[in-house]
C-alpha cells in the first residue's frame, strides 16, 4: 500500500516514535525533514542506516523494543510509506508541503523539520558541500539553517540576533517549501548519474562469468584462480 498516511496512521507513527528516548531520536516533523534531505541526495541511503538515526542510536534499549515483530514491521511500513509520499511530493513538481507540528499555542515553528533536514545532510556531507559552495543555488539552504540554529546555545550559530517574528517565520517556512523543490531539482542530474553508474556495475557483474577457485585464472597466467588473482578477492 503506497498511499499517503491518513491522520490516524500519522498518529500511530507519532506514537511509535515517542517510545524512543534518546536525545537524538526524531519526532514526526524531524523524520519528514530528514527524509526530504535523503531523497534529494544523489547517494542512496539504506534503511539500515537511516532507521538507526531515527531512533537515535545503534541499538534500542529494553524499554524501547517493540512487543512483537509485527509491531516493529508495522512501524517500518509506516515509515516506508511516508518516505514514498515525500518522494512523490518532490517528484510531482507540485507545491511541496512539509509536515510541521504545532506547539501548544497552535504555532508551527519549523525548527524540528530543519534539524531533521540537516541530519540528512550530515550523512552525505560531500554531496551537500557542493550546494553549500554554489553561489547561485546555495541560498536555498538559508531558511533551513536559520530555523535549525534559531535557538542554538552558541549565539554565533544563529542567523538572527533578535527573536524571529511571526512574519519572518512565515517567510522562512515558505522558504523551506520552495527550497526543497529547488534542491531536489538541483541534485536531479546527480541522482540520474548515480543510478546509471549503479546499473552499469550491476550489468558488469551479471555479464562477467563466475570463476571457480580451481579453474585457470582469466588473467592468462596459467595458474589456478585461487593461486593467482583469486588471492585478492578470496582472502
Amino acid at each position: 500500500m503506497d498511499s499517503p498516511l491518513s491522520d490516524a496512521e500519522f498518529d500511530e507513527l507519532e506514537s511509535c516514535l515517542s517510545r524512543f528516548h534518546s536525545e537524538q531520536a526524531m519526532n514526526l516533523e524531524r523524520v519528514d525533514g530528514f527524509f526530504t534531505a535523503l531523497i534529494c541526495t544523489p547517494e542512496m541511503t539504506p534503511p539500515s542506516v537511516y532507521l538507526k538515526e531515527i531512533w537515535g542510536g545503534e541499538e534500542m534499549s529494553d524499554d524501547e523494543i517493540f512487543d512483537t515483530t509485527e509491531d516493529l514491521q508495522s512501524f517500518i511500513n509506516l515509515l516506508m510509506r511516508h518516505w514514498n509520499a515525500v518522494s512523490k511530493k518532490l517528484s510531482d513538481d507540485e507545491v511541496f508541503l512539509p509536515v510541521l507540528l504545532e506547539n501548544s499555542a497552535g504555532v508551527a515553528k519549523g525548527n524540528d523539520w530543519a534539524k531533521g533536514f540537516m541530519r540528512g545532510m550530515k550523512l552525505h556531507q560531500e554531496d551537500w558541500s557542493e550546494l553549500l559552495n554554489d553561489e547561485e543555488n546555495g541560498g536555498t539552504l538559508v531558511p533551513v539553517m536559520s530555523l535549525a540554529h534559531e535557538n542554538d546555545p552558541d549565539p554565533k550559530m544563529r542567523t538572527y540576533k533578535e527573536p524571529v517574528s511571526p512574519e519572518l517565520r512565515e517567510k522562512l517556512i515558505m522558504g523551506l517549501t520552495i527550497g526543497a523543490m529547488k534542491i531536489y531539482k538541483y541534485f536531479e542530474p546527480y541522482r540520474r548519474m548515480a543510478v546509471s553508474t549503479m546499473e552499469s556495475r550491476q550489468t558488469f557483474r551479471r555479464e562477467t562469468p563466475k570463476v571457480g577457485r580451481n579453474e585457470p585464472c582469466p588473467c592468462g597466467s596459467g595458474r589456478k584462480f585461487k593461486r593467482c588473482c583469486g588471492k585478492i578477492t578470496l582472502n
